[in-house]
């Protein structure tokens, strides 16, 4: 199954400085997403291939408590190969 969508690219804050840049996937495809993986992992992740332009990788999407849906780490070699920053609005595409 595969999903398509675009997503905003965030930084995640907490307690501690962290560069971990994120996208919430859209409720939507969240829902399907939570209904359709069988290849679930620890703390609810679940195993994907991702692909922003012409970058592709295999990443896990985490649980959101905030959203109740997804996010997925946008790691820096994506990023940089995609030419891409926090802020920045892109189409992803996601399958199981």
């Amino acid at each position: 199954m595969s999903y398509r969508f675009e997503g905003k690219l965030w930084r995640w804050t907490g307690e501690a400085p962290a560069s971990w840049i994120f996208i919430t996937l859209p409720a939507e495809v969240a829902f399907a997403i939570k209904c359709a993986s069988e290849n679930r992992r620890a703390w609810g992740s679940v195993a994907v291939q991702a692909r922003i332009g012409v970058t592709a990788w295999r990443t896990s999407l985490f649980p959101d408590k905030a959203s109740g849906g997804y996010l997925l780490p946008v790691k820096a070699a994506v990023r940089k190969a995609e030419t891409l920053g926090e802020g920045d609005v892109t189409e992803v595409e996601l399958s199981l």
